[in-house]
C-alpha cells in the first residue's frame, strides 16, 4: 500500500472494512478485531491512525513489537489460527501498519474465550442469539436446520401409513420387511435422534407437524393492483400440512389466480395456464426445499397484476450468488430433506430446477437479499391479450 493510498482511505474513516487502533498492547483485544473481520467478508486493521483520523505512527521499535502481538494474536488468541497480512506503510512521523484479514474460511472464528464477534458499521458486536450463531454454524456446515430434533415429538407423532408408502416407494421394500423396528429405522433414515423426530422427520411425515413447527409454512396472498395492501386482497390462504401438502395447495393456490390462455385452442378448452406450471413446482419445491430452518418463518407467496413473487426465508449460502445459480450451480442447505424430497415433490435436485424454470419461462428475476435474509424468486406476468 502506498503512503497515497493510506491517507485516502484514512480521510474517508472508518467503516466495515476499515478498523484504526492508535495503538495495540492487549492480544486479546486485537484478537476480537481480527475474529469480527474474519467472520464478516474481510477487512484491515490500521495500527497507527487515531478513531478521528489522526495519524499517531510508530517508530521501528513499535513495529517490531506489533508484528509480534499480531502475531500472537492471531495465532493463540484466535480459533481457528488465522494468517492475517501485515504491511509497515511510512507516513510522515513513522510508519503505520496495516493488518489485512482475510474473509474466513472456516467460520464462525472465535477468541480464547469462546466469543463470536462479527462487524456492526464500524465497530463490531458480539453474537449472542442462538439463531445467528446457528446460521454462521450452518454456514460452515457444521450444523444443518433439517437435522435438528424437534423437543417434544416422538415415533408416535409419525403418520404410520404415509411412512410406508414412502418407505416402499423410496426403497422398494415393505417397512415390515426390515429386520428392524421402527425406531431403528428411522434413527438409521436420520430423521430421529435421542427419540425425537428431527425437523425433516416432522416435515416430511408428521401426523400435525403444525402442533410442532407453527412458523414453516405457507402465507399465500392474491392482491389487487402491483402492490401490497393492508386491508384489500383477492385470495389469502395459511397453508401447513406436510411438506407435500404445503406443496400442492400452494400450487394451487398460484394456479387459480392466474389467468388461462386460450392460445389457438378451441373455445370449450380450459386454456393454457400464463405461467407454465413447471417453472410454478421448481420454484416452490426449491422454496420449500431450500429455505433456511434455522430462520422462524413461513416462506410467502404473493400474486400481484404484473408478478408472482415466491420468498423463502434465508439468503443464498456459502457464497452462492444469483449468477451462480442462473449456470446450475447449487449448495444444499438441507442435506436429509434434499434426498428424500424427490419422492414426494418433482424435484431432482443438483441445481437443475432453476435451469428448467428458466428454460420454460425465461422472464424470472431472482433477488439475493442479504440484509433481510431471505431469497425472493419473481415471475414477470404477461400482459394479457386484448
Amino acid at each position: 500500500m502506498e503512503t497515497t493510498e493510506l491517507l485516502e482511505i484514512v480521510a474517508r474513516g472508518e467503516d466495515s472494512r476499515h478498523q484504526f487502533k492508535e495503538d495495540a498492547t492487549n492480544a486479546t483485544a486485537l484478537a476480537a478485531e481480527i475474529v469480527a473481520f474474519a467472520n464478516s467478508g474481510g477487512g484491515q486493521v490500521f495500527i497507527g491512525v487515531a478513531n478521528d483520523g489522526t495519524i499517531r505512527a510508530h517508530d521501528a521499535a513499535d513495529v517490531d513489537r506489533l508484528n509480534q502481538l499480531i502475531a500472537n494474536a492471531a495465532s493463540n488468541s484466535v480459533r481457528p489460527p488465522i494468517n492475517p497480512l501485515t504491511e509497515n506503510v511510512p507516513a510522515s512521523t513513522g510508519v503505520v501498519i496495516v493488518v489485512t484479514v482475510p474473509d474466513g474460511l472456516s467460520k464462525p472464528y472465535m477468541d480464547n474465550n469462546g466469543a463470536i464477534w462479527v462487524k456492526s458499521g464500524s465497530d463490531k458486536r458480539r453474537v449472542t442469539a442462538r439463531e445467528e450463531m446457528q446460521r454462521m454454524f450452518q454456514s460452515a456446515q457444521l450444523v444443518h436446520g433439517d437435522d435438528v430434533s424437534v423437543p417434544g415429538t416422538s415415533i408416535a407423532d409419525i403418520d404410520l401409513n404415509y411412512f410406508r408408502w414412502f418407505f416402499k416407494t423410496r426403497f422398494d421394500q415393505e417397512l415390515e420387511e426390515q429386520d428392524l423396528s421402527l425406531g431403528q429405522v428411522l434413527s438409521n433414515m436420520r430423521i430421529l435422534g435421542n427419540d425425537l423426530l428431527t425437523v425433516t422427520g416432522v416435515l416430511l411425515f408428521a401426523k400435525d407437524p403444525r402442533a410442532f413447527l407453527p412458523v414453516f409454512h405457507v402465507k399465500a396472498v392474491c392482491y389487487p393492483g402491483n402492490d401490497i395492501h393492508a386491508t384489500t386482497y383477492l385470495d389469502s390462504a395459511d397453508i401447513f400440512g406436510r411438506i407435500q401438502t404445503q406443496f400442492e395447495e400452494s400450487l394451487g393456490f398460484v394456479l387459480r389466480n392466474l389467468r388461462r390462455e386460450q392460445s389457438g385452442q378451441g373455445v370449450n378448452t380450459t386454456g393454457e395456464v400464463e405461467i407454465p406450471k413447471i417453472v410454478l413446482e421448481e420454484l416452490l419445491a426449491n422454496a420449500l426445499i431450500h429455505r433456511d430452518y434455522f430462520v422462524s418463518a413461513p416462506v410467502r407467496i404473493f400474486v400481484f397484476d404484473d408478478r408472482v413473487e415466491i420468498i423463502s426465508p434465508g439468503h443464498l449460502p456459502n457464497n452462492l450468488t444469483v449468477a451462480n445459480i442462473r449456470s446450475g450451480n447449487s449448495n444444499i442447505r438441507n442435506p436429509i430433506l434434499t434426498s428424500y424430497a424427490t419422492k414426494v415433490l418433482p424435484y431432482r435436485g443438483l441445481g437443475t430446477g432453476i435451469l428448467r424454470a428458466l428454460k420454460a419461462y425465461s422472464a424470472i428475476d431472482f433477488v439475493d437479499d442479504q440484509d433481510g435474509n431471505l431469497f425472493r424468486a419473481i415471475i414477470r406476468r404477461r400482459t394479457p391479450t386484448s
